[in-house]
């Protein structure tokens, strides 16, 4: 597979978004033709998930789980013209495997796929892909176009055929048009991402498992229009945002998603900063409405946020006030939530929610709690971590989870080294492993210097690291670990060591030079420890350090000379 993060970043391609609206803590799944791309939890209200993998391509299926049960489920285009290559690039993706159901288990035909774009000139481009599993396989070609200040234009078509027992041969063609453009002048986004037209007979992969082994044909798309439109007014610091969505079938009544949502921040009186969102959705699936609308207002209050929230689903309506605030320098973070359901012919309910984040050296932490009165109430955690084994070392820690790309940090057997901003702290063994590193980047990892304990002083505390997809790099911190403290030294003959001296321990690092009159001041040293003397390029005598020093004191230190 072509790798964008290889190139410079204003060469790399494309990721989707997804939003939506939450209306309590709500599980949010995505996946493409049954494989889970993204679950994660989010908080109440309107959601933006930015951190799809920007291989990801097509129609995403969403599926919104509140903490009740509830459930909403609508269909997203990722509304891009996915064609356009950079003049003489090659951009492909091979992949090869079997399908996996919601069960988790295997199913069909081992299937190989892949996809090609070629940057043909500054203008056009030529697409192609396909799939071969046995008797299901899928041929796509298409074309991309930058119409320059006209905005980019693409086209494709695919052509399917399956085989399932007991039935015909279905053939069938889908065609696609998309179209994007960015208006400067106004600040504005454009993105028209549909028209798509399927006949009846064309399947996906897909749908051809689940009319094979679950005999369900349903589910045919027909037409779909998608339409995304972004504008920011600058002046007044605020962005609006509308997405629609159309969806009709051969076989099941039509689908409708759109969402429209406006943010602005301003400031009022003594508080700066305040945000003000207000979002509004409706989705129609298999001919069943679903309604929401939320208003949040948040002001920044001491170190933390305090907010109020307002949300419509369905005629139930919810207010809530909360507070949330970080702790720990930003690794933990929290909120409290309290309020009060009303409408849709039932009984006022209070609730009541909070959610906490952590961010530790060995795990990631998650706990949610809500409660409604009467009601339902849940609680929730999660934690992830990993271990990182190599010849170098061995550390657990948080995250990097499926392999992904990381650095071994060696402090030289100090443990308990604050590094990445206090995330990660070193084992015993001196190990820690940094998980937040970007591939083909150049990454700056450094000792966090305002949490390093007293009794250490980091005299290499910045290191830097280019890695491929995947690696685990390895990089040496010099850190020392041991008291401060000032001493004379004296040779045998009542003399000094001459002025520039070096002063190591028994693993060579240096841990302080000698000045004026025998003079030293060095750090790192522990009780009882053997300290080398060294000038003219060798090592001329050897100082022991009392059992009990006291750094208050300055010590008088003989200098004993080298057998």
């Amino acid at each position: 597979e072509s790798d964008d993060r290889m190139l410079p970043p204003k060469l790399r391609g494309y990721a989707p978004q997804v939003s939506g609206i939450a209306d309590t803590n709500a599980r949010v799944v995505i996946s493409q033709q049954g494989r889970i791309l993204y679950d994660s939890t989010v908080p109440a209200g309107p959601f933006t998930i930015q951190d799809l993998d920007s291989s990801v391509r097509g129609r995403l299926d969403v599926e919104v789980i509140e903490q009740d049960g509830r459930k909403k489920t609508f269909q997203v285009d990722t509304a891009y013209v996915p064609y356009l290559t950079r003049p003489g690039q090659v951009r492909y993706r091979l992949v090869s495997g079997r399908s996996r159901n919601y069960e988790h288990t295997m199913e069909g035909p081992v299937f190989a796929a892949g996809e090609a774009s070629w940057g043909i000139s500054n203008k056009w481009s030529l697409y192609g892909g396909g799939i071969v599993a046995g008797d299901y396989n899928a041929l796509a070609v298409g074309l991309g176009r930058d119409l320059s200040e006209f905005g980019t234009v693409s086209a494709d078509v695919t052509q399917s055929v399956a085989r399932i027992p007991g039935e015909e041969t279905k053939q069938g063609k889908s065609w696609r048009l998309s179209y994007s453009k960015r208006f400067d002048d106004v600040n504005t986004d454009i993105t028209f991402a549909g028209y798509r037209f399927s006949e009846r007979n064309y399947m996906t992969m897909d749908q051809y498992l689940n009319a094979r082994y679950r005999n369900d044909f349903t589910g045919r798309e027909k037409e779909l229009y998608t339409v995304t439109l972004n504008k920011n007014f600058e002046d007044w610091k605020a962005s609006v945002n509308l997405q629609y969505s159309h969806q009709t079938y051969w076989d099941r009544r039509t689908s409708d998603y759109y969402t429209l949502s406006v943010n602005r921040y301003f400031d009022a009186f003594s508080f700066k900063n305040i945000a003000l969102g207000l979002s509004a959705s409706r989705s129609k699936y298999q001919n069943r409405d679903n309604d929401s609308a939320f208003v949040r207002l948040s002001v920044p209050w001491g170190t933390g946020t305090a907010s109020y929230s307002g949300s419509m689903s369905n005629d139930r309506y919810t207010n809530t006030v909360g507070y949330s605030d970080t702790l720990n320098n930003g690794l933990s973070s929290y909120s409290l939530n309290a309020g009060v359901n009303s409408g849709g012919g039932q009984p006022s309910q209070r609730q009541m929610s909070a959610y906490y984040n952590h961010n530790g050296s060995l795990t990631n932490l998650s706990a949610s709690f809500s409660a409604v009165e009467n009601g339902y109430s849940s609680f929730g955690m999660s934690a992830s971590g990993g271990a990182t084994v190599t010849m170098k070392g061995a550390a657990l820690h948080a995250g990097g989870m499926n392999g992904g790309t990381r650095l071994l940090v060696d402090t030289d057997g100090v443990g308990g080294v604050p590094v990445d901003g206090g995330r990660v702290y070193t084992n015993r063994w001196g190990i820690g492993v940094v998980t937040d590193v970007s591939s083909y980047y150049r990454n700056t990892t450094s000792v966090d210097l305002n949490r390093l304990p007293e009794d250490m002083e980091a005299t290499r505390s910045v290191v830097e690291s280019v890695l491929t997809e995947g690696a685990i790099g390895y990089r040496e911190f010099e850190v020392l670990k041991g008291s401060r403290l000032f001493a004379v030294l004296r040779l045998a003959d009542n003399s000094h060591p001459p002025f520039g001296a070096s002063v190591t321990n028994a693993k060579g690092r240096e841990l302080g030079m000698v000045a004026d009159s025998g003079l030293a001041w060095l750090s790192g040293v522990n009780p009882g420890e053997t300290l080398n003397v060294g000038w003219d390029g060798r090592t001329q005598c050897v100082v022991d350090i009392p059992a009990h020093p006291d750094p208050a004191q300055q010590l008088l230190l003989p200098c004993r000379q080298v057998k």
